[in-house]
């Protein structure tokens, strides 16, 4: 079954804003599928490159997703009113960008922010997750204008306390009722907080849009203990056939390495390059 393949932008940088435009030529070399860019930065880019990324994806033929976390002043769940409106307003103009581009997956922190921590104030996170409810009954039906599909990550206690399951993250699409609201589920957090992540790829179903893949420390796919076989079972179950998007985290340093808590070298001087091109031929193998 096919399945496109693809990397996320940041394994090779240290800071979140660069220039986009060289990965496109990088992962086609590689034999990635897709890119998976920053939507965040791509909102504040000028339209002009926004439209030279899509130019230049399409030339090479490659697919484009979409990857965000929401800072906390643009939290939409927040209790505080006016930071929830301004996060909607902040996440509709995301969304009228990567229109512009086409539309397509914007996976990440689309429901709340990141990384997260849970207000001493509070006993329970059930006034945040209505407040975050109200946000996505908001966006989604906007995002389906503007072709745009948000899918919410499902990430681990550590990161983020309102969906840190499969099964949260199920209840929370199902009471939205959109087609533009979807699920994101990532090998990594999945190997945390779930426990079999074969039964968290069938639970999520018809409403998995995209899956992270990585290593539980977070090395690319093949250089690692992640059940491989049991996920593509899982995979093959759901009959999925979106994205397999590569998301591994080596390099220490700068803003990237601070918010994903690399603290050492996790491959002592690492050829990316070489790297994520064997991990690719192996997603390819393995899981397709």
């Amino acid at each position: 079954m096919y399945r496109p393949v693809g990397i996320y932008y940041a394994y090779w940088v240290h800071e979140w804003d660069v220039d986009f435009l060289p990965f496109i030529d990088k992962v086609k070399r590689l034999g990635f599928d897709l890119l998976e860019l920053h939507a965040v930065i791509l909102a504040e880019k000028d339209s002009a490159y926004r439209l030279k990324i899509k130019e230049r994806a399409g030339k090479e033929g490659i697919a484009l997703s979409y990857g965000m976390g929401l800072e906390k002043e643009y939290d939409l769940s927040s209790l505080d009113e006016t930071v929830r409106r301004r996060g909607v307003e902040f996440m509709k103009k995301i969304i009228r960008s990567i229109g512009e581009m086409g539309g397509g997956n914007i996976s990440g922190t689309v429901h709340s922010y990141w990384p997260a921590v849970f207000p001493e104030n509070l006993e329970h996170k059930e006034p945040m997750l209505q407040q975050s409810l109200k946000s996505m009954k908001e966006l989604a039906p906007f995002a389906l204008d503007h072709q745009v599909f948000l899918n919410v990550e499902v990430i681990n206690r550590f990161e983020q306390f309102l969906i840190n399951t499969c099964e949260e993250a199920l209840a929370y699409v199902k009471e939205v009722n959109n087609p533009a609201c979807n699920i994101l589920l990532d090998t990594f957090h999945m190997n945390i907080e779930e426990d079999s992540l074969g039964d968290a790829i069938r639970l999520a179903g018809k409403n998995l849009a995209a899956l992270h893949l990585g290593e539980p420390n977070r090395k690319p796919p093949g250089m690692g203990r992640q059940p491989w076989a049991e996920i593509k079972q899982a995979l093959d179950d759901i009959q999925f056939t979106g994205p397999l998007v590569m998301e591994p985290f080596l390099t220490q340093g700068g803003a990237i390495g601070r918010a994903i808590g690399v603290w050492r070298p996790i491959i002592e001087n690492p050829d990316l390059d070489a790297l994520a091109e064997k991990s690719a031929a192996f997603v390819k193998a393995t899981l397709r």
